[in-house]
């Protein structure tokens, strides 16, 4: 397996830039048709895949297929969002939250209702992924706590008490969540939510496994 990792920020409904960023990420990856090459890629996709922009089916639909080349692998993590759309379709859930939040986006891309399995596939998501030197989570941690106890509202919903803290949390935090017109690279943390779905532009990190630092190489696709 390669030694690099790939981050993508929040999607937002813009399947126009994820089919971008996955081509930019076959060009800088390894190619498991290359003989000698370490095969494919690792991709964390650090949730937030629908509301606000116009593609959010097309979006999901591309995650749950999975990858097309030959030896990637894809992560996908639980954002808000999905939450969100999760509960608003539960008994008692606050559906107007979510249309208020981008839903209703989401809603119209998928003529109006939402598939079970699709609710289903968010409700499942994994909330975080880690590796020996790096921590992927869709917002972030709660300075302090181990990262093997950080809850599950924090990893989804967190912003100032993580993003003011400028401490070491023994991993490299890599992160989406806060939006920004351009990608946040910290000592501490690297932030990928460059508000795809405002500014036409979505941030993806390429990480070294072996280093706990941001990213070796960001790369910004733009429509």
């Amino acid at each position: 397996m390669t030694a690099a990792i790939y981050a993508i920020g929040d999607i937002h409904g813009r399947y126009d830039l994820l089919q971008k960023a996955l081509q930019e990420i076959a060009r800088d990856s390894p190619d498991a048709a290359n003989p000698g090459a370490n095969p494919g890629a690792t991709i964390v996709f650090l949730g937030d895949y629908i509301d606000r922009g116009p593609q959010s089916r097309e979006v999901v639909s591309c995650l749950m297929r999975g990858p097309r080349r030959d030896g990637d692998r894809w992560i996908c993590l639980k954002g808000n969002h999905e939450q969100m759309a999760w509960d608003a379709h539960q008994p008692g859930g606050n559906r107007h939250f979510w249309l208020d939040n981008g839903g209703d986006a989401t809603l119209d891309s998928f003529d109006g209702t939402m598939p079970a399995g699709v609710l289903a596939w968010f409700r499942d998501l994994p909330l975080s992924h880690g590796t020996e030197q790096h921590f992927f989570v869709h917002a972030g941690i709660m300075p302090g706590v181990p990262l093997e106890a950080q809850d599950d509202e924090t990893l989804m919903w967190i912003r100032h008490r993580f993003l003011d803290d400028g401490r070491d949390h023994g991993k490299h935090i890599v992160h989406g969540h806060t939006p920004s017109y351009f990608a946040e690279l910290k000592p501490n943390r690297t932030n990928l939510d460059s508000m795809a779905f405002q500014t036409g532009r979505l941030s993806v990190g390429r990480f070294d496994r072996g280093v706990k630092s941001g990213p070796t190489r960001l790369i910004e696709v733009m429509a």
